[in-house]
């Protein structure tokens, strides 16, 4: 009875306190924004005590304005002022370029990246795992390979923030009825926490 209370304890807690852990160490490291400000103009020096979440809001209105003055004609235009800059800078280039170019994939909203959940097999035939879709194989690439293959991306277990990028043949691709979200708890948790279809989940739902 002892060890069951205690394992049932750990499973409601661990959750709880690790979601708050995250959560206060993302707005506290977002607070440290402040510190840009002048420093007779920092909260804590005009109300003689700090707010926390300053720093969050902050950070969301910065996002938002660049973001307003991005879509405008002069924003756009300072925008390809100083790309042009970058592009003939040797070092800046490749790191900007290249992130710019992830970024652009991922924050687009015609972009597949990450749209599907797929089963390939990995490391090995008869072994399988998720992986998600991140887009079509380059044409020059393809061509090499001789056939229609796809860019993957294959998270690991429990980080799924590092894992390979394969190109895999088409047809070696499994379609499966599995979420995004839902294929990524299953990786996050081992295999603990099974996944749910996509259409279960939507019956769930209703």
């Amino acid at each position: 009875m002892f060890k069951k209370n205690i394992l049932t304890g750990l499973i409601v807690l661990i959750p709880l306190v690790l979601t708050f852990w995250v959560i206060y160490s993302l707005a506290h490291f977002l607070d440290q924004v402040v510190l840009f400000l002048p420093y007779e103009y920092q909260p804590n020096q005009l109300i003689g005590f700090n707010i926390p979440g300053v720093g969050v809001v902050l950070t969301a209105a910065s996002i938002f304005v660049v973001g307003l003055i991005a879509n405008n004609f002069f924003g756009k235009r300072l925008i390809s002022l100083y790309e042009v800059i970058f592009d003939k800078l040797p070092f800046v280039k490749s790191i900007y370029g290249g992130i710019k170019q992830v970024s652009d994939t991922l924050f687009s909203n015609n972009s597949n990246a990450f749209s599907k959940a797929v089963l390939i097999e990995f490391p090995d035939a008869k072994n399988y795992t998720f992986a998600f879709i991140t887009g079509d194989t380059d044409e020059k690439i393809a061509k090499i390979l001789k056939g229609k293959y796809v860019n993957v991306y294959v998270p690991t277990t429990p980080n799924p923030t590092s894992g390979y990028t394969l190109m895999v043949p088409r047809n070696k691709i499994k379609e499966i009825d599995v979420s995004v979200d839902q294929a990524l708890k299953y990786v996050i948790s081992m295999g603990v926490v099974p996944p749910k279809s996509k259409s279960r989940s939507n019956r769930v739902k209703r």
